[in-house]
């Protein structure tokens, strides 16, 4: 035995671990060293040695996913994200970077599309319930993460980067695709471009009526934070892809209203807003959250307090996220 291994108890250097560990995973025992990740992890962290648990689990977390574990890397993942909380990190480029690379190594695997025989629907099954743990998986972790970054330095409404992260793999990834959970996302990140491209790429897939819908939800959760400028940024984008694509936007009385809200919201004009609500009711009426949200977006322009509450019902859906 080294010297190093003399005292009872002592922590083995961060790279040994993680040496012996990826050597285990590599040899398929995967649950035997899932459970030695989280015990000695566990080790580091009470004895407040947390950079050194931050490299043993981003290490185990990266192993696992590369061999398609993607439970066990998930887990390792979260507690990736709950070191950095006992460690009182600060969110920074760093930090991020880090979240990052594991998000990176979580697995993105279409799901069949041509099927021919029982067997074939075997497989597909399979495919779909392998795809629901990747996505509860990742979900898990980027939530996690979002909390950590809202409460240790970035904006309030957690990390724009991960809402982006967590928005793209629940459009690419999701066996049952929810467009109001990826879009509650995108519209707290940092990119209406890529946003916008997940939005055409759905008008192209959608049932009939689905995508004028899909662009109005949208721009009315930009404006229910407040932010026309990114509203406008996604209309303006939707366009040019479009056009691209030798298409265009919808033609309904709701994409009509959200044209003109958008031109209203630019100046201090609320008996207008008051008349498009009532003007185009029974296309607002086509979604449930609409109505709400523009209940949302009155207290953010006008100052009109809301009827009912909208917080419960909008902070509601974003826990659900």
């Amino acid at each position: 035995m080294s010297r190093s291994r003399v005292r009872r108890g002592e922590l083995p250097p961060p790279q040994e671990t993680i040496d012996k560990l990826e050597k285990m995973v590599d040899a398929c025992n995967f649950y035997e060293a899932q459970q030695m990740y989280k015990s000695l992890s566990a080790r580091y962290v009470a004895a407040e040695k947390y950079s050194e648990a931050l490299d043993i689990l981003q290490s185990g977390a990266l192993i696992q996913l590369k061999h398609g574990q993607v439970t066990c890397g998930a887990e390792l993942a979260v507690l990736f994200v709950e070191t950095l909380v006992k460690g009182k990190y600060s969110y920074s480029k760093g930090t991020l970077d880090r979240v990052r690379k594991i998000y990176d190594d979580f697995p993105r695997i279409p799901i069949p599309q041509h099927l021919e025989d029982d067997g074939d629907m075997q497989k597909l099954s399979e495919a779909l319930m392998a795809a629901k743990v990747r996505v509860e998986g990742c979900s898990s972790f980027l939530r996690a993460a979002i909390k950590w970054s809202s409460e240790s330095g970035a904006p309030k409404n957690g990390s724009p980067q991960l809402h982006d992260m967590l928005a793209e793999y629940l459009y690419s990834e999701s066996p049952e695709l929810d467009m109001t959970k990826v879009s509650s996302h995108f519209v707290r990140g940092s990119d209406p471009e890529k946003f916008a491209s997940v939005i055409v790429n759905f008008m192209g897939k959608c049932y009939p009526g689905e995508d004028d819908i899909a662009i109005a939800r949208a721009v009315l959760l930009y404006l229910s934070q407040g932010n026309l400028r990114d509203a406008n940024n996604l209309m303006d984008e939707l366009k040019k892809q479009l056009e691209q694509k030798q298409l265009e936007i919808p033609h309904s009385d709701l994409i009509q209203v959200i044209g003109y809200l958008l031109r209203t919201l630019e100046r201090d004009a609320f008996p207008l807003f008051k008349i498009l609500r009532q003007k185009y009711k029974s296309s607002i009426d086509r979604e449930t959250l609409f109505d709400e949200l523009l209940d949302e977006i009155a207290e953010r322009f006008y100052g009109v307090r809301r009827r009912s509450g909208l917080q419960g019902i909008f902070g509601d859906l974003f826990k659900m996220m």
